[in-house]
């Protein structure tokens, strides 16, 4: 198959979920065989780079806004797209949904994921939920396949707007690091620190987080990786909220996000909003123990590879971490309950069946 990945920040993989798809899933088609691109965005992609692991890029400009980056960027790559003739396209993001019609008019049928609620998340404003709500009644009616990345989100396309969806998860399967580099540059130590991985946004809860690790007893660190281009308001809060306890390195990719992932002691993944978040996959993946914001998203995931908390009452996450971060026996029992689910459900070899199977099938 031809193929284009379209709607993400492009490859290699540098910001979120949708990026570690394009990156992980994009790789594995190539590897069958079949001839993928994956359009990508300047100020986060290199201009220069044509290929990446197996992927033809295609690199393009974006208005450098909150409200019209995304969609600036997409309208710009599916009408690329359209003269490309693609056998099939796989489009990333339900606010990207009105673009649908650019590839379907040129013969190119498209599959959609359409991520979790986004409308959800508070950094929108009334007209950005109003677009996203938008953005769900045409993923829903416009595409030849939705996709969903969780049951909850199956079932609330399958309840409100009467479309049926194909499930894909993520894969957390990664490959462990071979090297140390980032821990000794941050002085930490292996099983000696608590990580958060996310954007500093306020569905993702860092403040929270911090806030109760505050209240957390002993000398171990949280080492909180992240940050985000519009919300510079919530970073500042972070660090000044943080102590000598708190380590704040900003983002961090590749190698270095796995040898932070491979090396704490306990996860802590306090997202609100979405479906499957890669990132708590992956934290199974490397057979860490995990803490979960308790929401019926993260619930579905995690099962019983994980505990929930909240942040208030007898389950509040201080209570949680003050409990669990000496109990080696608990740890080690949740290390492993991680490490089967994610070979269970959450292998990228599976994940790639899938998309492939899918696409194949609009082909």
């Amino acid at each position: 198959m031809k193929v284009a990945i379209l709607g993400t920040r492009g490859v290699p993989a540098n910001y979120g979920g949708f990026e570690t798809l394009a990156e992980e899933l994009g790789r594995r088609l190539a590897d069958r065989g079949h001839d993928v691109t994956v359009y990508g965005r300047r100020g986060f992609v290199d201009p220069e780079l044509q290929t990446h692991r197996g992927m033809r890029l295609v690199v393009l400009p974006a208005i450098r806004t909150k409200h019209l980056e995304t969609v600036s960027h997409t309208f710009l790559s599916a009408v690329h797209a359209a003269f490309a003739r693609y056998d099939a396209a796989l489009l990333c993001n339900a606010a990207n949904a009105p673009f649908i019609p650019v590839l379907r008019w040129t013969g190119i049928p498209v599959a959609i994921n359409v991520d979790g609620l986004e409308r959800k998340r508070r950094k929108w404003g009334a007209a950005g939920r109003a677009y996203y709500r938008l953005g769900e009644r045409l993923a829903a009616w416009l595409p030849n396949t939705l996709i969903t990345d969780a049951r909850v989100i199956q079932r609330y396309y399958r309840r409100y707007y009467h479309r049926s969806s194909e499930m894909i998860a993520y894969g957390g399967d990664l490959e462990p690091p071979t090297t140390s580099a980032t821990l000794e540059r941050l002085g930490l130590e292996p099983e000696q620190y608590v990580l958060y991985v996310s954007r500093f946004e306020p569905e993702n809860n860092p403040d929270r987080v911090l806030d109760a690790w505050l209240r957390v007893a002993g000398d171990r660190r949280l080492v909180m990786v992240g940050g985000a281009p519009y919300a510079d308001r919530l970073t500042r809060r972070i660090h000044a909220l943080a102590d000598h306890r708190v380590v704040l390195p900003g983002t961090v990719y590749g190698d270095g996000y796995r040898e932070l992932l491979f090396n704490c002691r306990v996860y802590v993944h306090a997202t609100e909003v979405g479906g499957t978040h890669p990132a708590l996959v992956e934290a199974m993946g490397a057979a860490r123990p995990v803490l979960y914001y308790d929401t019926p998203e993260n619930r579905e995931v995690a099962s019983g590879a994980g505990v929930g908390f909240r942040f208030s009452g007898n389950a509040a996450l201080e209570t949680v971490l003050n409990e669990l971060l000496d109990d080696g026996l608990r740890l080690e029992e949740l290390r492993e309950a991680s490490r089967c689910r994610v070979a269970e459900r959450y292998r990228w070899s599976s994940v790639t069946d899938a998309y492939e199977e899918v696409l194949q099938s609009l082909c």
